[in-house]
Formats: structure tokens, C-alpha cells, sequence
């Protein structure tokens, strides 16, 4: 059974005085969390399957290999709340070890969403669902569809490294406080490793990648009735190792005027929409950073590369 509650309390007007503030910028920007229409999670889907883009397979392979240790870690029975859930395949795929009570799946993009819950429930029939329309991005109020009892909060796929380092700290605090007394989160994060790697993961060679971040720009022209041509533009995404952080950019390929409702603005070629960051951790500074958000009992595991973590801790 599933219910699907709807949280998104933006109004149109907050989106555009938002996005417009981004695109009027001085070093012109916008929310990762607009990469993520229906067909932008589609496209990421489909990134999660190239070879160049080893988080997935890396995430899969530490739960793979520990999910019993993991279980173990974490209990059964639990209330899965599932950050970012997207098509919800991550977290079905711990039920058989984790069998929660509850399965709270989250994410922004809502057509998206009711289409994936639409298919779990199918495969699942016996699992109680609240799925939930929901931008956790700056705040975190659970509706009271949630069980409060043993939350687990999922936050797979290094999603984390959206984030700043100073924003993640608010985020796994915000987390902490709505996990309750016998809580505790589940966590994946990307190591640092070298640039080459790095790079190529986000400037795949088919050009998916490119392909997610330019339709960002489709999003936009719907959100706030923009006129981007998305032929004007082209995708970059590399390591920035002195930030330790992957870079996604929007640059000019020409001189280009993209105008809304009430304004414009004039973008010279080479000039830079800034789209995403995806911070990388050691593994000792994102222990630090959960101890610091009031986190304890940190317990990681990792693959045989060690290029990537999972990471469970107490609230």
C-alpha cells in the first residue's frame, strides 16, 4: 500500500526571484536541484549505467558485499526515509536485508517519483509507503505519515557533495534532529582520487552528461518562460582540486542574449553558468564532519579500491 503526500510549498514567484538571482548573478549560477525534471532524472538514470561513471556500480558493489554487516549495523524493522529517492531502486534493493516497516521515499521531482512508487508497490504489495514530494534542500520537516520510530535516513549515490562542506554540516544536522532518539543515518560519500578518474565520470564520451546538464536549460525555459536555446550552449564538468570538488558549468558557445518576463542578460562566448559542484571527502574528514553534526558510533565500509564509502551513524 502507498500513500503520496505532497510538501513542495515553493510558489512560482519564489522559483523565478530565485533562478532569476542565480542567472543575474556576477558569476551566474543555479540550484543542482533544477537538474531534475522527469527528463533530467531520466538522464541521470541513464549516466548511473555508463562505464565512466563508477559511483553507481562502486555504491552497489559495497552493498554487495556488506549488506549483512550492514543490517547488522543498522537493525530491521525500521522507518526507511529515503533522501533523493529517484527511480527508488537503491533502497529496494536493501528491503530483503533492512525489511523495513515503513518506506518513506523523497524527491523533488514528482512526476517522477509517483511513477517509480507506482512500481514498487507492485513489486512490493505488502510494504506500507509514504512517498513524499518534498525539497529537503534547506529544510527538513517530516509529515506525520512518517513513523518516528528507528528512523533510518537513506542518502545514497554521494549526493552529499552538492553540497559545501559548511551546507552538508546544516544538512547532517538537520538530519540528526529529525531522526529522534533510536535514529540514525546511512550515507554514501566519494573519495578523492585522481583527476583523470574524476574527470571522464563527468564528461562521459557519448555525452549523457552533457545531455543532463543542458536540459537544465529546457527546465528553466518552463519554470520562468526563459528562451534559452540549448544549441548555445555547452556542457563542462572537471575536478577542481584546489575546492576538491567536481565542477559543472553551462558556457557560452557564442555571444548569446537570453531574455524572461521583465529582463535579460547578455552572455559573451566562453562565459559560465555554474550548475553543479560534487564535493570528494577522505574518508577521516566525513567521519569528522557526522561526529561534528552530532553523530556517533561512525562505523564505514568501503570497496576493495577504496574509492568510495558507506557510512552509518547514530543520532
Amino acid at each position: 500500500m502507498a500513500q503520496f503526500i505532497q510538501c513542495l510549498e515553493e510558489s512560482n514567484h519564489n522559483v523565478h526571484d530565485e533562478l532569476i538571482a542565480g542567472l543575474t548573478a556576477e558569476q551566474p549560477y543555479t540550484s543542482p536541484k533544477y537538474l531534475y525534471d522527469a527528463l533530467g532524472s531520466r538522464l541521470f538514470e541513464a549516466i548511473c549505467e555508463l562505464p565512466e561513471y563508477y559511483p553507481t556500480r562502486t555504491e552497489a558493489e559495497i552493498f554487495r558485499l556488506h549488506a549483512d554487516d550492514i543490517a547488522r549495523a543498522v537493525g530491521t524493522g525500521g522507518t526507511l526515509i529515503d533522501l533523493g529517492a529517484g527511480n527508488c531502486a537503491k533502497a529496494a534493493g536493501l528491503f530483503p536485508v533492512l525489511k523495513p516497516a515503513q518506506y518513506a521515499p523523497i524527491d523533488i521531482s514528482v512526476e517522477f517519483l509517483r511513477e517509480a512508487v507506482g512500481k514498487l508497490t507492485q513489486q512490493f504489495p505488502n510494504v506500507d509507503i509514504a512517498a513524499i514530494g518534498m525539497d529537503f534542500s534547506s529544510e527538513l520537516v517530516l509529515p506525520d505519515a512518517v513513523r518516528a520510530e528507528q528512523r533510518l535516513f537513506f542518502y545514497p549515490g554521494s549526493s552529499i557533495g552538492n553540497f559545501t562542506p559548511e551546507e552538508s554540516l546544516a544538512f547532517l544536522q538537520r538530519i540528526k534532529a529529525a531522526c529522534g532518539d533510536d535514529g540514525g543515518v546511512l550515507i554514501s560519500v566519494d573519495l578523492v582520487k585522481d583527476k583523470p578518474i574524476l574527470d571522464v565520470a563527468y564528461d562521459d564520451a557519448l555525452g549523457v552528461t552533457a545531455a543532463f546538464n543542458l536540459n537544465l536549460l529546457r527546465h528553466l525555459n518552463h519554470l520562468i518562460d526563459t528562451d534559452f536555446d540549448v544549441r548555445d550552449w555547452r556542457h563542462r564538468g572537471f575536478f577542481n582540486p584546489e575546492m576538491s570538488r567536481i565542477e559543472m558549468h553551462l558556457e557560452a558557445a557564442s555571444d548569446v542574449t537570453v531574455g524572461w518576463s521583465n529582463g535579460t542578460r547578455q552572455f559573451e562566448r566562453g562565459d559560465r553558468i555554474h550548475t553543479e559542484n560534487s564535493y570528494k571527502y577522505t574518508r577521516q574528514g566525513f567521519e569528522n564532519l557526522l561526529v561534528q553534526a552530532g553523530f556517533k558510533d561512525v562505523t564505514i565500509w568501503t570497496d576493495p579500491q577504496q574509492w568510495f564509502i558507506v557510512c552509518h551513524a547514530r543520532a
